[in-house]
């Protein structure tokens, strides 16, 4: 019953901090309201007895991946007003998009009803059961190939995103090192013979 009434409980965080990512208007409380998504999902974690997961998901995900994605946001220098002119032009493909991945998890959940009965709780595992061995087994037998194809999209983002803040914006300072390997000492500094003057 405890169990119950905490899991429904950081759900429902859960679903309230995933619709504040899409609609919250500043960037920065987007990425924080995810910031709530992913500990949210790590106490779910813990009650299905993936400790591994929960602790990956909060110090991978929270402590590294979302600080990333922060210094991302500040960088870019998003301007507000053309995210929001763009909305309705594409507002047809975004819900054309939610519509397919509602309809995909909708035949999941539907395939899957007669295996598993989602208002029981899972059978607990035993006393030297290791969720940790059993999911390294599975990444680098089974699933070794998406797990590598995951490594490299996750590599093609990040050289996307530096490329995007490395891109020529107007008035902004950037160091010529060319130029200040070859300057002299006469461009940059003068020596003034000042006679002194005694006092009287």
């Amino acid at each position: 019953m405890i169990e119950s009434a905490i899991f429904y409980t950081f759900g429902a965080v859960l679903l309230g901090a995933g619709i504040g990512v899409i609609t919250a208007r500043n960037p920065v409380h987007s990425a924080m309201f995810l910031v709530l998504a992913f500990v949210t999902s790590a106490f779910i974690w813990m009650l299905l007895e993936a400790e591994f997961l929960a602790i990956v998901l909060v110090l991978v995900y929270v402590g590294a991946v979302m600080v990333l994605f922060l210094f991302v946001v500040m960088m870019l220098d998003v301007k507000i007003e053309q995210a929001r002119a763009g909305f309705t032009r594409y507002a047809p493909l975004g819900i054309a998009v939610v519509l397919f991945i509602v309809a995909m998890l909708g035949i999941v959940v539907w395939d899957r009803t007669q295996e598993m009965n989602f208002l029981q709780a899972p059978a607990r595992a035993a006393a030297d059961y290791s969720n940790t061995e059993a999911l390294g087994e599975l990444l680098y037998t089974q699933y070794v190939y998406p797990f590598e194809l995951a490594a490299v999209i996750l590599l093609v983002a990040i050289v996307a995103a530096i490329a995007l803040t490395m891109r020529r914006r107007p008035g902004l300072k950037v160091q010529d090192v060319g130029r200040q390997v070859v300057v002299r000492r006469e461009d940059r500094v003068r020596l003034v013979n000042i006679e002194s003057e005694k006092g009287e």
